[in-house]
């Protein structure tokens, strides 16, 4: 049990933040975390910048569509991590998981949008895959293969690539039928490290985040572990991103602790910029089903403050900025489906 508990502490300092360290992403839910260091951490100036909660418009060109799933902490002391889901418009909101006491990660809609996977805790160094329907049918998918997360359904349905670690592995991208059979790596060691996984339109490839050649980077790669191609040369770039459904645009994010912003750059990596307005901390970019607009996590109204992540939502020029959530705990991991 000590074990257990000794978990769930690190995975609450972790939400909580929600403001990654330099470490990858999924270093949040291992069993031993980085050892702090010296060096002192000078706290972040508040921003000015407040953003309306979004109020549907009737305007053509304002309409967004589709739902938005993310983890919810329903606690703010306890840091209870959920999956909740709301529509791109800022309605409907609701709670998909129910067990306050288990925590759940990285939701990602099926390309029908009519069910979520997720991972979720299990024991010391075992997060298992579940798949959940929207009217809340779970069907389990995987069974002690170590810590899984970031599990992501391929656009014809059949298959989910994801982040797999274990106590003697690094990270690493595999992959599986969808009903949980043929796991099996893509790329990992010996060849580096691999997670964050994201499908290109035509299924035929994998983006991900690598270290492997020193500092993170994103990469490319075939299902059957040939053609790895390295994508971006970004400084500071942390993992969790997305390829626009036409296959000519990916959204990133990248920058320091508490300065970090959403990048927008062509698929071969050439072409790179900051979309996000300044002064939120954004991070976790998704794109929307018609390519038109992203979802992210950010601290716009709240910065400064480790609970203060939320929802927003903004075209791919960093207008039209809207928040869709207003929680006194963290939204955060928001993927986008129809």
């Amino acid at each position: 049990m000590k074990t257990r508990f000794g978990l769930a502490a690190v995975l609450l300092a972790a939400v909580l933040a929600c403001n990654f360290p330099l470490s990858p992403d999924p270093l949040l839910i291992t069993a031993n975390p980085p050892a702090p260091t010296a060096k002192a951490v000078v706290a972040p100036v508040e921003t000015v910048t407040s953003v309306p909660a979004f109020e549907p418009s009737p305007s053509p060109d304002l309409v967004v569509s589709g739902k938005i799933v993310f983890t919810c902490q329903i606690f703010k002391i306890q840091a209870a991590n959920q999956i909740c889901i709301l529509n791109a418009d800022g309605s409907g909101f609701r709670r998909l998981t129910s067990d306050d006491n288990r925590q759940h990660f990285y939701p990602s809609l099926a390309p029908d949008g009519q069910s979520v996977l997720y991972a979720s805790f299990v024991e010391a160094n075992v997060y298992d895959l579940y798949e959940m329907t929207l009217d809340g049918q779970v069907t389990r998918l995987t069974r002690d293969l170590g810590l899984l997360v970031a599990p992501e359904v391929s656009p014809d349905g059949r298959l989910v690539a994801f982040t797999r670690w274990t106590p003697q592995t690094t990270y690493a991208i595999w992959v599986m039928n969808r009903d949980g059979s043929d796991p099996h790596q893509v790329f990992g060691p010996p060849n580096g490290s691999g997670w964050d996984p994201t499908w290109s339109p035509d299924g035929m490839q994998i983006l991900f985040a690598s270290d492997m050649a020193g500092t993170v980077q994103l990469y490319t790669v075939d299902l059957d572990g040939k053609n790895l191609r390295r994508v971006t040369n970004l400084p500071g770039l942390r993992g969790r991103s997305d390829w626009s459904p036409d296959g000519r645009s990916i959204v990133t994010y990248a920058g320091e602790p508490w300065h970090r912003e959403v990048y927008l750059l062509t698929a071969n990596g050439l072409d790179v910029r900051s979309i996000s307005p300044p002064g939120g901390n954004s991070q976790g970019p998704s794109f929307s089903p018609d390519g038109r607009w992203v979802t992210f996590t950010a601290y716009f109204d709240h910065y400064g403050d480790d609970h203060g992540c939320e929802i927003y939502i903004m075209r791919l020029d960093g207008g039209d900025l809207r928040r869709l959530t207003d929680n006194d705990y963290c939204d955060y991991q928001p993927r986008w489906g129809p």
